[in-house]
């Protein structure tokens, strides 16, 4: 994506793969149960390192824990972790990654959607800021507090205040563009195909 009509944010770049995460995924809506959960684990190992070693080691992590299925990765104990734990590609960290397996179990107990669960906060739409420059963008909010909360009620772990709230920009739950980055007015008509009662509706 060019960098006409703006300049991105301030923290994309300069390596070409942050750049491509920036202009095409970071605060697109993400909707789809599985790949939420994925973001918020991945956001999870992130902790104490910079986000372009996680992106680095995306595939690897994929491949490790079986496409990010929460549904397989529930049923691992110590031989799994043990696994992990000797794998080069991905971040060798015990608690990280018992808290992976501790994570896919809680998004199976969850009785509603793991999309649900979260999108309610936002009532079904995206928060749209309006930030003039990356000072401005909080590293947390009163709403990831809440998020983070009730996350760990339900069973979740590595999942702080500072955490959720990158991943709910990650995920699009909140715009956090810059008002001058090309990517805000993008996502925020992404935003437009939200419904306010919760429901996503189906494009036109």
């Amino acid at each position: 994506m060019a960098d006409a009509g703006g300049r991105r944010c301030g923290w994309a770049g300069p390596e070409p793969i942050y750049l491509a995460y920036h202009d095409t995924e970071w605060g697109v809506p993400e909707y789809d149960a599985r790949a939420l959960w994925e973001k918020l684990i991945l956001d999870g190992f992130q902790a104490g390192l910079s986000w372009i070693t996680i992106l680095k080691k995306r595939a690897a992590f994929r491949a490790a824990f079986a496409g990010f299925d929460p549904q397989v990765i529930a049923g691992w104990g110590e031989a799994e972790v043990a696994r992990l734990l000797a794998d080069p590609g991905i971040v060798r960290h015990r608690g990280k990654i018992e808290a992976t397996i501790s994570n896919a179990r809680a998004f199976c107990e969850l009785g509603q959607g793991f999309d649900d669960f979260l999108w309610r906060y936002v009532d079904g739409v995206p928060l749209q800021n309006r930030w003039a420059s990356d000072a401005e963008v909080p590293g947390f909010t009163p709403l990831s507090q809440r998020v983070s909360k009730d996350l760990k009620k339900a069973g979740f772990r590595f999942c702080g205040p500072t955490i959720t709230y990158a991943f709910m920009q990650a995920c699009g739950l909140v715009n956090d563009h810059l008002v001058c980055c090309p990517r805000h007015a993008a996502c925020a008509a992404l935003a437009e195909g939200a419904d306010p009662s919760g429901e996503r509706r189906a494009p036109c």
